[in-house]
């Protein structure tokens, strides 16, 4: 049954996540934690981070990773043949019809139309993951210790650095770590 579920809770993120991976943040976070509760959101803010981290587009990891935390090696393949497979016939059938009919105005007019939702779930699985990442309780408050600085200073440094001198994301994610492990040596945590 769990192998079922993975496939057609995988099947409908890879058909609905127009836009990328990031854009497939929020249908993920619903399937995996709001209607299984595979994962809760301190797991799926970990989740975000290591699919990220490791090569590959984000939901075909993400796929993976839950299906290897709910059904094993199985659940993993069934989970990543789930997300790929719409993507499969839907480009396969979308490029015959884009090659054949590109040069429609009403083509480029609908695909101009679709950038700002797309725009807007990339949008919403960003404070998504901001949320749980700068406050310890998951919600926005700034109670009993509940805000963390650090991140926000991480953030603020990785905009900057990926805007301004544009420098590579790896390296971006590396000075991070390397400033998280300073800090842990100085504050004698690690």
């Amino acid at each position: 049954m769990i192998y079922i579920q993975l496939f057609f809770s995988f099947l409908r993120i890879g058909l609905f996540s127009f836009g990328g991976g990031y854009a497939a943040m929020p249908l993920i976070q619903s399937q995996v934690v709001d209607r299984y509760g595979w994962l809760t959101i301190s797991d799926f803010t970990d989740l975000i981070t290591i699919s990220q981290m490791t090569p590959g587009p984000i939901a075909i990891n993400a796929a993976t990773f839950v299906g290897n935390q709910v059904g094993g090696i199985l659940g993993a393949v069934v989970a990543t043949a789930g997300c790929v497979f719409p993507s499969c016939v839907i480009v396969t059938i979308l490029a015959y019809f884009y090659m054949k009919y590109k040069n429609l105005s009403a083509v480029k007019g609908t695909l101009e139309l679709l950038r700002p939702a797309v725009v807007s779930m990339i949008a919403v699985a960003g404070i998504s993951i901001l949320i749980p990442a700068f406050f310890l309780s998951g919600t926005v408050s700034f109670s009993n210790g509940n805000f963390q600085l650090r991140p926000v200073l991480y953030f603020a440094a990785a905009v900057f650095l990926l805007r301004k001198p544009k420098i590579d994301p790896v390296i971006v994610m590396i000075i991070c770590g390397c400033a998280e492990i300073v800090y842990r040596l100085i504050a004698g945590i690690l």
